[in-house]
């Protein structure tokens, strides 16, 4: 399956995920303490039945692409941001709403938007080499065998899990464990 790693890293590359490396565990300490609430945005990119998956330089698990909703933004606007900002991604195809999740993941009570670029093909995309410094498509025989994120965990998961019944609401909350 596709797999892109970032180039060497030069030193101000080196230095940001340095930056990355040491100040995630100091939030995650933080959010430890206060448990703030956050909003967060993913795009799961599905090329045929394999889905895009990215490692950030401060974690072990894969991800989906994205991050944080900005005050004033709106999840999808902030999806279509992170796509921008992590993988140089700007979308002509639409962006389709893949409900939310709501858990408590790395101390912080979350709340996950998701959304859904479905692609004949992957466009062609770069990895910034600061807070992305991998990305791979996986087939879900795949998934199974790698360590992923909670929210993508939860995301898989529904994905994997049968139809809702019709009376359902598509955007439903769905409660995840840490």
């Amino acid at each position: 399956m596709a797999d892109a790693r970032a180039k060497s890293p030069s030193w101000l590359d080196a230095a940001w995920q340095t930056v990355f490396r040491l100040g995630f565990p100091l939030a995650r300490a933080y959010w430890h303490l206060r448990r703030p609430r956050h909003e967060g945005a993913l795009v799961a990119i599905h090329v045929g039945e394999a889905v895009l998956l990215v490692r950030l330089s401060y974690r072990k698990s894969w991800h989906f692409p994205g991050g944080s909703v900005r005050r004033g933004e709106s999840p999808a606007l902030a999806a279509r941001r992170e796509l921008m900002e992590e993988l140089g991604l700007t979308l002509t195809a639409p962006l389709v709403s893949a409900g939310s999740a709501s858990g408590i993941w790395d101390g912080r009570r979350d709340r996950v938007h998701f959304f859904e670029l479905r692609l004949d093909r992957l466009p062609a995309f770069r990895i910034d080499n600061r807070e992305i410094v991998a990305a791979r498509l996986m087939r879900p025989h795949e998934l199974a065998q790698v360590s992923t994120t909670g929210p993508v965990a939860a995301y898989l998961a529904r994905a994997r899990s049968p139809p809702r019944r019709a009376s359902a609401r598509p955007n439903e909350p769905v409660e995840a464990g840490r």
